[in-house]
């Protein structure tokens, strides 16, 4: 098998919307300084957007279109973009093989796993990030966000299994509320019979996990991938010895956490103190 960290150079829907709109731009006698000037924004903005580094928003389409005179021709390429391609261009590939995914493993330090939040956890989970989202773009991240939950509806079933730290349930992130219909979703995804949630408690002597999230996952054919994100990085690790390790890391995670039982109970505890 190939290694799938190689991937990174691939061309996608943004590439080809950049290098039309850089074509559009040329033709109607427009620098991307000038374009830049006419619209108020850095000149890198339009660089970025032309290689494709960017993604092109679809109220910034519309105004291109009319500037350019392309007939909508902006628009349209930007609302075709494949919904899976409206994420970073750094998660992509993750989430092709998540979708495809038999078996799935992971384990989180810092918030509940994108496919177990609801649409207000993710969204506020958006508005955290810095430098902050335009609305339009964090609004496409959310949509992308839930319709990855699909693969909770898939057939056949994946087996999913799922690590969180006490530290995310009892955080006072957001407002009671948004916090309240996150416990009680992650109490209703552990009736899934295919679906499993154990908690890691608070007070630990020894902890497995110390060096951060991962994502185990097994494909179709059978190769066993991991996922590993960090600040400004992500790399998918598909060589055996690499994968082994972290495999070994979440089994004695599994092993350290409260069992589906009492991690149950806990949720249950904190429904009952909100």
């Amino acid at each position: 098998m190939q290694s799938v960290q190689k991937k990174t150079k691939r061309v996608t829907s943004w590439h080809v919307i950049g290098a039309q709109l850089a074509a559009f731009r040329r033709a109607a006698g427009h620098t991307q300084t000038s374009l830049a000037d006419r619209f108020c924004v850095g000149e890198d903005t339009i660089a970025s957007i032309e290689q494709g580094r960017r993604p092109l928003q679809a109220d910034f389409a519309t105004q291109l279109d009319e500037l350019l005179d392309t007939k909508g021709v902006l628009g349209v390429a930007v609302a075709k973009v494949p919904q899976k391609e409206r994420f970073p261009a750094f998660v992509q590939d993750f989430v092709e093989y998540e979708q495809e995914a038999v078996t799935l493993l992971s384990y989180e330090n810092q918030v509940v796993p994108g496919q177990l939040q609801t649409e207000a956890y993710a969204r506020f989970v958006f508005s955290c990030l810095f430098p902050p989202l335009e609305e339009e773009q964090r609004e496409e991240w959310v949509a992308a966000r839930i319709d990855r939950q699909k693969l909770l509806e898939r057939r056949p079933r994946p087996m999913l299994h799922f690590i969180l730290e006490e530290g995310i349930l009892r955080s006072e992130i957001g407002d009671s509320t948004m916090r309240r219909e996150q416990v009680q979703h992650l109490r209703r995804c552990m009736e899934l019979p295919f679906l499993g949630l154990q908690i890691m408690p608070m007070r630990l002597p020894k902890h497995a996990g110390l060096a951060g999230p991962m994502v185990l996952l097994e494909t179709p054919d059978h190769d066993h991938l991991a996922y590993v994100e960090a600040q400004l990085t992500s790399v998918l690790h598909d060589d055996p010895d690499d994968v082994s390790v972290l495999q070994q890391k979440y089994g004695m995670l599994r092993s350290q956490a409260l069992s589906v039982e009492s991690s149950a109970r806990l949720l249950d505890d904190l429904l009952g103190e909100s």
